[in-house]
Protein backbone atom coordinates (compact mmCIF):
# COMPACT_ATOMS: atom_id res chain seq x y z
CA UNK A 1 0.00 0.00 0.00
CA UNK A 2 1.73 3.76 -1.29
CA UNK A 3 -0.40 6.38 -0.29
CA UNK A 4 1.47 9.86 -1.15
CA UNK A 5 0.32 13.35 0.97
CA UNK A 6 0.94 16.12 -1.57
CA UNK A 7 0.58 19.62 -2.92
CA UNK A 8 0.36 20.56 -6.49
CA UNK A 9 2.48 18.57 -8.99
CA UNK A 10 4.98 21.23 -8.76
CA UNK A 11 8.29 22.10 -6.52
CA UNK A 12 8.85 19.88 -3.66
CA UNK A 13 5.84 17.82 -4.40
CA UNK A 14 6.14 17.61 -7.84
CA UNK A 15 9.03 15.50 -7.67
CA UNK A 16 7.96 12.33 -6.29
CA UNK A 17 4.53 12.42 -8.42
CA UNK A 18 6.23 12.91 -11.43
CA UNK A 19 8.53 9.54 -10.27
CA UNK A 20 5.68 7.41 -9.31
CA UNK A 21 4.30 8.68 -12.67
CA UNK A 22 7.07 8.04 -14.74
CA UNK A 23 7.84 4.50 -13.15
CA UNK A 24 4.28 3.47 -13.68
CA UNK A 25 3.27 3.20 -9.51
CA UNK A 26 0.00 3.28 -8.33
CA UNK A 27 -0.51 5.31 -5.64
CA UNK A 28 -3.52 6.86 -3.41
CA UNK A 29 -3.61 10.33 -3.83
CA UNK A 30 -3.89 12.30 -0.62
CA UNK A 31 -4.06 16.36 -1.47
CA UNK A 32 -2.98 18.44 0.90
CA UNK A 33 -3.98 22.45 0.72
CA UNK A 34 -0.63 24.13 1.64
CA UNK A 35 -2.90 27.80 1.02
CA UNK A 36 -5.06 26.37 3.59
CA UNK A 37 -2.08 25.38 6.09
CA UNK A 38 -3.51 21.51 5.86
CA UNK A 39 -0.05 20.79 6.25
CA UNK A 40 -0.20 21.64 9.66
CA UNK A 41 -3.36 20.29 10.80
CA UNK A 42 -3.31 17.79 13.88
CA UNK A 43 -4.58 14.72 11.45
CA UNK A 44 -0.83 15.87 8.96
CA UNK A 45 1.06 16.27 11.83
CA UNK A 46 0.46 12.27 13.11
CA UNK A 47 1.17 11.26 9.83
CA UNK A 48 4.46 13.94 9.64
CA UNK A 49 5.15 15.71 12.55
CA UNK A 50 7.27 18.11 10.88
CA UNK A 51 4.59 19.71 8.93
CA UNK A 52 6.04 19.40 5.64
CA UNK A 53 4.99 18.07 2.39
CA UNK A 54 4.75 15.79 0.51
CA UNK A 55 5.02 12.66 2.68
CA UNK A 56 5.11 9.03 1.60
CA UNK A 57 3.63 6.43 3.79
CA UNK A 58 4.52 2.82 2.08
CA UNK A 59 3.69 -0.38 3.72
CA UNK A 60 3.26 1.61 7.16
CA UNK A 61 6.63 3.29 6.99
CA UNK A 62 6.79 7.19 6.82
CA UNK A 63 8.77 8.59 3.85
CA UNK A 64 10.06 12.50 3.98
CA UNK A 65 12.17 14.41 2.03
CA UNK A 66 11.39 14.90 -1.58
CA UNK A 67 14.41 13.91 -3.11
CA UNK A 68 15.48 10.89 -1.06
CA UNK A 69 11.52 9.72 -1.62
CA UNK A 70 12.35 10.00 -5.29
CA UNK A 71 15.58 7.76 -5.41
CA UNK A 72 13.97 5.39 -2.90
CA UNK A 73 10.49 5.19 -5.80
CA UNK A 74 13.32 4.36 -8.03
CA UNK A 75 15.04 1.39 -6.09
CA UNK A 76 11.66 -0.17 -4.44
CA UNK A 77 9.36 -0.55 -7.45
CA UNK A 78 9.59 -2.17 -10.76
CA UNK A 79 9.27 0.26 -14.13
CA UNK A 80 11.59 2.00 -16.28
CA UNK A 81 15.01 3.10 -14.68
CA UNK A 82 15.67 6.40 -13.68
CA UNK A 83 18.85 6.52 -12.29
CA UNK A 84 21.64 5.81 -15.06
CA UNK A 85 23.74 2.66 -15.19
CA UNK A 86 27.09 4.75 -16.39
CA UNK A 87 29.02 5.98 -13.51
CA UNK A 88 29.71 9.22 -15.10
CA UNK A 89 26.30 9.94 -15.88
CA UNK A 90 24.94 8.66 -12.01
CA UNK A 91 27.38 10.81 -10.72
CA UNK A 92 26.14 14.13 -12.93
CA UNK A 93 22.66 12.88 -12.00
CA UNK A 94 23.30 13.47 -8.31
CA UNK A 95 25.86 16.75 -8.74
CA UNK A 96 22.45 18.00 -10.33
CA UNK A 97 20.30 16.96 -7.86
CA UNK A 98 21.99 18.66 -5.38
CA UNK A 99 23.03 21.70 -6.79
CA UNK A 100 19.47 21.78 -7.56
CA UNK A 101 18.23 20.98 -4.35
CA UNK A 102 20.74 23.18 -2.36
CA UNK A 103 21.73 25.86 -4.74
CA UNK A 104 18.62 26.52 -7.07
CA UNK A 105 15.42 25.70 -5.07
CA UNK A 106 15.72 27.82 -2.37
CA UNK A 107 15.96 30.56 -4.62
CA UNK A 108 13.62 29.83 -6.83
CA UNK A 109 10.94 29.04 -4.09
CA UNK A 110 11.29 32.40 -2.17
CA UNK A 111 10.69 33.90 -5.74
CA UNK A 112 7.67 32.09 -5.91
CA UNK A 113 6.62 32.54 -2.40
CA UNK A 114 6.73 36.14 -2.45
CA UNK A 115 4.84 36.58 -5.91
CA UNK A 116 2.30 33.77 -5.37
CA UNK A 117 2.08 31.99 -2.11
CA UNK A 118 2.40 34.97 0.26
CA UNK A 119 -0.08 37.11 -1.67
CA UNK A 120 -2.83 34.57 -2.07
CA UNK A 121 -3.17 34.30 1.60
CA UNK A 122 -2.31 37.70 3.32
CA UNK A 123 -5.70 38.64 2.74
CA UNK A 124 -7.83 36.69 5.33
CA UNK A 125 -8.28 37.73 8.96
CA UNK A 126 -4.67 38.63 10.65
CA UNK A 127 -5.78 36.73 14.10
CA UNK A 128 -6.53 33.39 11.95
CA UNK A 129 -3.12 33.98 10.24
CA UNK A 130 -1.50 34.58 13.53
CA UNK A 131 -2.28 31.37 14.43
CA UNK A 132 -1.55 29.69 11.40
CA UNK A 133 1.90 30.58 11.67
CA UNK A 134 1.96 29.62 15.61
CA UNK A 135 1.12 26.29 14.78
CA UNK A 136 3.95 25.71 12.28
CA UNK A 137 6.18 22.95 14.06
CA UNK A 138 9.83 23.74 12.20
CA UNK A 139 11.01 27.63 13.25
CA UNK A 140 12.76 27.95 9.66
CA UNK A 141 9.40 27.39 7.90
CA UNK A 142 7.45 30.08 10.57
CA UNK A 143 10.14 32.53 9.41
CA UNK A 144 9.74 31.61 5.72
CA UNK A 145 5.44 31.88 6.54
CA UNK A 146 6.17 35.24 8.07
CA UNK A 147 8.33 36.57 5.14
CA UNK A 148 5.69 35.32 2.29
CA UNK A 149 3.07 36.39 4.30
CA UNK A 150 3.95 39.90 5.66
CA UNK A 151 6.06 40.63 1.87
CA UNK A 152 9.19 41.28 4.24
CA UNK A 153 11.33 39.23 1.76
CA UNK A 154 14.71 42.15 1.94
CA UNK A 155 15.60 43.42 -1.42
CA UNK A 156 18.90 41.93 -1.22
CA UNK A 157 17.37 38.42 -0.50
CA UNK A 158 15.29 38.87 -3.83
CA UNK A 159 18.23 40.10 -5.06
CA UNK A 160 20.28 37.02 -4.70
CA UNK A 161 17.34 34.86 -5.30
CA UNK A 162 16.99 36.34 -9.05
CA UNK A 163 21.19 35.66 -9.32
CA UNK A 164 21.44 32.26 -8.13
CA UNK A 165 18.11 31.49 -10.12
CA UNK A 166 19.89 33.02 -13.66
CA UNK A 167 23.13 31.24 -12.73
CA UNK A 168 21.39 27.90 -12.26
CA UNK A 169 19.96 28.68 -16.19
CA UNK A 170 23.23 29.65 -17.44
CA UNK A 171 24.57 26.33 -16.25
CA UNK A 172 21.38 24.63 -17.74
CA UNK A 173 21.81 25.83 -21.13
CA UNK A 174 25.58 24.71 -21.19
CA UNK A 175 24.72 21.07 -20.01
CA UNK A 176 21.42 20.71 -22.24
CA UNK A 177 24.00 22.24 -25.37
CA UNK A 178 26.33 19.23 -24.71
CA UNK A 179 23.95 16.26 -23.37
CA UNK A 180 19.95 15.56 -24.56
CA UNK A 181 19.53 15.06 -20.49
CA UNK A 182 20.92 16.74 -17.38
CA UNK A 183 22.98 13.71 -16.67
CA UNK A 184 24.11 13.33 -20.15
CA UNK A 185 22.19 11.16 -22.64
CA UNK A 186 20.24 9.20 -20.30
CA UNK A 187 16.81 10.60 -18.42
CA UNK A 188 17.01 10.48 -15.15
CA UNK A 189 16.02 11.78 -11.81
CA UNK A 190 17.70 15.16 -12.35
CA UNK A 191 15.73 15.54 -15.16
CA UNK A 192 12.62 14.79 -12.92
CA UNK A 193 13.48 17.11 -10.46
CA UNK A 194 14.71 20.27 -12.65
CA UNK A 195 11.29 19.78 -14.33
CA UNK A 196 9.32 20.99 -10.71
CA UNK A 197 11.53 23.60 -10.40
CA UNK A 198 11.95 24.93 -14.19
CA UNK A 199 8.54 24.72 -15.81
CA UNK A 200 7.34 28.14 -14.48
CA UNK A 201 10.59 30.38 -15.46
CA UNK A 202 9.53 30.54 -19.44
CA UNK A 203 6.08 32.57 -17.88
CA UNK A 204 8.52 34.23 -14.61
CA UNK A 205 9.06 38.00 -15.35
CA UNK A 206 12.47 37.26 -14.19
CA UNK A 207 13.40 36.38 -17.61
CA UNK A 208 15.80 33.57 -16.80
CA UNK A 209 14.22 31.64 -19.19
CA UNK A 210 13.19 31.55 -22.80
CA UNK A 211 13.82 30.69 -26.35
CA UNK A 212 15.86 33.72 -27.04
CA UNK A 213 18.27 33.53 -24.37
CA UNK A 214 17.89 29.47 -23.51
CA UNK A 215 16.73 27.39 -26.60
CA UNK A 216 18.34 24.35 -25.42
CA UNK A 217 16.64 24.99 -21.99
CA UNK A 218 13.33 25.61 -23.85
CA UNK A 219 13.32 22.32 -26.09
CA UNK A 220 14.10 20.02 -22.59
CA UNK A 221 11.27 21.67 -21.24
CA UNK A 222 9.09 21.13 -24.40
CA UNK A 223 10.15 17.33 -24.35
CA UNK A 224 9.03 17.22 -20.67
CA UNK A 225 5.66 18.85 -20.88
CA UNK A 226 5.29 16.13 -23.77
CA UNK A 227 6.36 13.26 -21.58
CA UNK A 228 2.63 11.15 -20.77
CA UNK A 229 3.87 11.11 -17.16
CA UNK A 230 4.12 14.60 -17.16
CA UNK A 231 0.79 15.40 -18.10
CA UNK A 232 -0.55 12.30 -15.97
CA UNK A 233 1.28 14.27 -12.94
CA UNK A 234 0.11 17.68 -13.92
CA UNK A 235 -3.70 16.67 -14.32
CA UNK A 236 -3.33 16.53 -10.40
CA UNK A 237 -3.30 20.21 -9.68
CA UNK A 238 -6.09 22.23 -8.45
CA UNK A 239 -4.36 26.01 -8.41
CA UNK A 240 -3.21 28.35 -11.33
CA UNK A 241 0.47 26.74 -11.45
CA UNK A 242 -1.14 23.94 -13.48
CA UNK A 243 -2.12 27.00 -15.87
CA UNK A 244 1.88 27.57 -16.48
CA UNK A 245 2.12 24.03 -19.09
CA UNK A 246 0.55 26.06 -21.41
CA UNK A 247 3.93 27.88 -21.77
CA UNK A 248 5.19 24.61 -22.57
CA UNK A 249 3.85 24.10 -25.97
CA UNK A 250 5.81 24.79 -28.97
CA UNK A 251 4.71 27.48 -30.99
CA UNK A 252 4.48 25.60 -34.12
CA UNK A 253 1.35 23.73 -32.24
CA UNK A 254 -0.11 26.73 -30.89
CA UNK A 255 -3.32 27.50 -31.92
CA UNK A 256 -3.18 30.50 -34.61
Amino acid sequence: MLTLYHWEPNANSGKPILTLEEKGVEFESRYIDLLNFDQHSPDYLKINPNGTIPAMVHDGRMLYESTAMMEYVDEAFDGPPLRPTDPVERWRMRWWMKFLDQFYSPSASMIGWNAFIGPSVRDRDPEELKRKIDAIPLPERRVVWTKAIYGTFSEAELAESARRVRYGAKLMEEQLTRHAWLAGETFSLADINAMNLVYFMPANPLGAVSAEKTPRTMEWLYKMAERPATRRAWARGKTMTTERLKHLVRPSQQSA
